[in-house]
């Protein structure tokens, strides 16, 4: 029947108890050091699967890189956006579109606009001002 008792009982008065010489299963150079020690060297396997953030980059980032840019729409979408926000009717008789309501902080120029609309807007480029104010449009500060 097997007990628990057994190798420690056969290991009674050896010196060694089946770790060969001295020092050999002593300390932790047996196991590679303690603790996190070798997590750079022979242990970077392990650190990269169990402590990935462990040498993880720390230091300055520069503001303007954490900046979100802001949320853009091109003027040929523009028509689209103002029938479904103000209506056929408010289109005709120009009412002022506010793009900030909406979210969108700048108007770009691609495409094109045929309607005379009043924009309220954050930042607008130059070509999609020049293509507004051929159309009738302004620009709303």
């Amino acid at each position: 029947m097997p007990h628990d008792l057994r190798r420690t009982r056969r290991y009674r008065g050896s010196r060694y108890c089946g770790w060969g010489q001295v020092g050999q299963h002593r300390k932790s150079g047996s196991r590679g050091g303690k603790g996190f020690a070798g997590g750079h060297k022979h242990f970077w396997i392990q650190t990269v699967k169990y402590n990935p953030n462990r040498f993880r980059r720390i230091g300055f980032v520069p503001p303007s890189s954490l900046k979100p840019l802001p949320a853009t729409i091109n003027i040929g979408e523009l028509e689209g956006l103002a029938v479904k926000i103000l209506g056929t009717e408010a289109m005709k008789n120009g009412a002022e579109l506010d793009l900030t309501e909406v979210g969108i902080g700048k108007l770009l120029g691609r495409g094109s606009i045929s309607t005379a609309l009043k924009i309220r807007v954050d930042s607008v480029s130059t070509n999609a001002k020049s293509k507004l104010e051929e159309a009738g449009g302004s620009i709303v500060e």
